[in-house]
């Protein structure tokens, strides 16, 4: 049985408009300069960066609670970078983790073991490199 399910609608693709059934998500969407669009509105890449590095976060602190650890604060970057693959595209992401309050050691194994955890890690294990890298504070 399902946590939780949500629902997004759009229309126009990468140059089109998306919404949340709940109407709390409304967004344009434009194709990057980058890519060779206009720019001037979000796309999917800043969408999914967005959502993987707050889904990562709140695992991280989920480990750090679950193993008791004296994690002060954390923060995460996901960088997600559209690759070329063959005649398509695939997607890369780097996550920088940031903690306060534990050493090194201790802050690069929660980060790992939030990895195993975080369900936008576990929906991609496999198809999208992810590299992770962690500084403390």
């Amino acid at each position: 049985m399902a946590l939780y399910t949500t629902q997004a609608h759009v229309t126009g693709g990468r140059a089109g408009h998306g919404e949340t059934s709940d109407g709390l998500l409304k967004v344009d969407l434009a194709m990057p300069k980058e890519l060779g669009g206009p720019g001037g509105a979000t796309n999917p890449e800043q969408l999914f960066a967005i959502g993987y590095a707050a889904c990562f976060e709140s695992a991280v602190r989920f480990v750090a609670r679950k193993q008791k650890l004296p994690l002060e604060d954390a923060a995460v970057t996901a960088t997600v970078s559209l690759l070329p693959n063959g005649e398509g595209f695939r997607l890369g992401v780097a996550l920088a983790a940031e903690t306060k309050g534990l050493d090194q050691a201790a802050a690069e194994a929660l980060v790992s073991a939030a990895h195993q955890v975080c369900p936008y890690s576990n929906a991609i294990r496999g198809n999208v490199e992810v590299a992770l890298s962690v500084k403390v504070a």
